[in-house]
């Protein structure tokens, strides 16, 4: 079933799967403020419906997201923007209790890279590349990239990656772990689709909190996410789903798990 929430996003659910796809392709899908609220309503969808257990973020046509509509004119309150329309969309991504797979076609550049990387998984059309093209434009890396690409390079290689707008290419991403996986393009959605089903049958719970616990620990000490773990896994231990895995494994069967 597809359910349009604008002309301007596609949303797509099937098998426990939620396909939020960017639609500006005449634009390159660039995000201009139309399309920051309609991708924060699509997470919100996709966060409030039960039968949704993971999520691909994808574009229509030649990329994912060749960043802000430069178009948009840059007269208004960048500050502003940054702060009341793209944070709402990082924010939405790192805290749905579901993993999101970003499945990028082409490149993902300026701020659509920042929410390639802000997802849980990464999968790369072959032929795709990555882009942080700021200084170009005399500009800073936005939406979080700076957090992202040190956290995710470290200091030296997210510096000279930002500072010398260099392309890298699908291969160079999985080598350095921006990436998870490159597969050819025209295997790419579909591709998604597989790894997102196949994350659909794995414990619910255990993902949410999987993803709290990595989350938390990319930002804090160890001390502060073993307190977290100990705490969520004292709330799992015991729960239907637990009981389930454990009797499946004597049972030698797959788990059906209902996310209780």
């Amino acid at each position: 079933q597809e359910h349009s929430l604008s002309d301007i996003i596609k949303y797509e659910q099937a098998d426990g799967v939620a396909v939020i796809t960017l639609h500006r392709p005449d634009s390159m899908n660039s995000f201009n403020t139309e399309l920051r609220a309609a991708v924060v309503d699509a997470f919100a969808k996709a966060a409030a419906d039960e039968a949704v257990r993971a999520v691909v973020f994808t574009g229509e046509g030649r990329c994912f997201s060749a960043g802000a509509d430069l178009k948009a004119g840059i007269d208004r309150d960048v500050e502003e923007i940054l702060q009341k329309e793209y944070r709402p969309v990082q924010e939405a991504i790192a805290a749905i209790p579901k993993p999101v797979i970003a499945a990028v076609p082409g490149s993902a550049a300026g701020i659509g890279l920042s929410m390639a990387l802000q997802c849980d998984l990464l999968m790369m059309a072959d032929n795709a590349f990555l882009l942080s093209p700021f200084t170009t434009i005399s500009l800073v890396p936005d939406g979080g990239l700076n957090w992202l690409l040190v956290r995710q390079l470290g200091y030296r290689r997210a510096f000279q990656l930002s500072v010398e707008s260099e392309r890298i290419s699908a291969e160079r991403c999985v080598e350095l772990g921006l990436a998870n996986k490159a597969v050819p393009a025209d295997e790419l959605q579909a591709a998604a689709r597989e790894w997102a089903l196949a994350l659909a049958q794995r414990a619910p719970l255990s993902v949410a909190a999987t993803k709290k616990i990595m989350r938390l620990a990319a930002d804090s000490d160890w001390a502060t996410a073993y307190d977290l773990e100990a705490s969520l896994q004292g709330q799992l231990l015991g729960s239907e789903d637990n009981k389930e895995g454990i009797q499946a494994f004597f049972d030698k069967r797959a788990p059906e798990f209902k996310g209780k």
